[in-house]
């Protein structure tokens, strides 16, 4: 019955969405107006856009893009963006069919633009979402939102274009930070488990592997069998730590902490790490670049 009424509401706040966007005559402004899905891409907007853009995010800090259900509240935000920057690879569930509807939007699938045979598959025609991870991987996305700003305001194109050099700049500074503290792991220990397998990319670049409770989605099952059969991998690799992740429910976890205790093993919980959502402010990591140096010490300081 909750998902029948589910169903329906994302059917009816679809349909209020598509009916008030493509009748909304476009509200002039000396910023382009972008909305984002993931607060990560709010920042790459901003870091490009700087205040040439005026950038709204749907999902806030440590909101699950996975299980997010639009709101008639997102109508305005929708009707008066110019630009409608989201992930893509089913991240987003369902708001994708609201944005494929939007004929008179200005839209940009960033994962959609990648090359697919560098992603990771799950199964057929299905990708791990969580490209960002990769930072090869967003520097390119960093170059299709500047090749749209430019579209959308192309009298500021040498602006877009010196902030991207910078930014590519300091990207590459972030490459060599992670790769240096990873190198502190002995190889033998680089092993990150997680809640949702969120952190594919970042091993495969960083050469690490990942092992996790769940799939790409937090939606997916979590299963006795899965908490056991990871049990027994920490007890045999002697594994130092896990972690929890800040839009993912801590419960998981807490049962593979348990579950390996029961094996005669203690594991920690080495900290919290950022996935499907940066961090704000407070915890210093409301940048992609931030994030990804946090989420790093994080890792490499309680397995090292």
């Amino acid at each position: 019955m909750f998902n029948k009424i589910k169903k329906l509401t994302f059917f009816i706040v679809m349909t209020l969405f598509i009916i008030a966007c493509e009748n909304k005559n476009k509200i002039e402004t000396d910023k382009i107006n972008v909305l984002t899905t993931i607060n990560y891409y709010t920042n790459l907007v901003e870091e490009i856009g700087k205040d040439k853009v005026e950038v709204i995010s749907l999902m806030q800090e440590g909101e699950d893009p996975h299980s997010y259900v639009a709101t008639a509240g997102d109508i305005k935000k929708i009707q008066d963006a110019e630009l409608i920057v989201y992930a893509g690879l089913h991240l987003e569930g369902r708001m994708e069919e609201i944005f494929s509807k939007l004929a008179n939007k200005k839209k940009l699938n960033l994962s959609e633009k990648l090359d697919k045979q560098k992603l990771i598959k799950t199964e057929e025609n299905t990708y791990d979402p969580h490209v960002w991870f990769n930072i090869e991987f967003w520097q390119e996305q960093v170059k299709f939102v500047t090749e749209m700003l430019i579209e959308l305001k192309p009298e500021e194109k040498e602006f877009f274009e010196n902030n991207l050099k910078k930014y590519l700049e300091e990207l590459e500074i972030t490459t060599d930070y992670i790769k240096a503290r990873i190198e502190e792991i002995p190889k033998e220990s680089r092993y990150l488990i997680t809640a949702h397998d969120a952190f594919g990319y970042f091993a495969q670049q960083f050469g690490m592997e990942v092992k996790a409770i769940q799939g790409i989605s937090t939606e997916s099952e979590i299963g006795a069998k899965e908490i056991e059969e990871l049990a027994n991998f920490i007890v045999k690799k002697n594994i130092k730590a896990i972690f929890v992740e800040s839009s993912v429910n801590h419960r998981s976890i807490e049962a593979l902490k348990e579950a390996v205790r029961s094996k005669g093993k203690e594991i920690v919980i080495g900290g919290e790490l950022y996935s499907d959502s940066m961090g704000d402010s407070k915890s210093n990591a409301n940048t992609y670049i931030k994030t990804l140096k946090i989420n790093t010490d994080t890792i490499v300081d309680s397995l090292k």
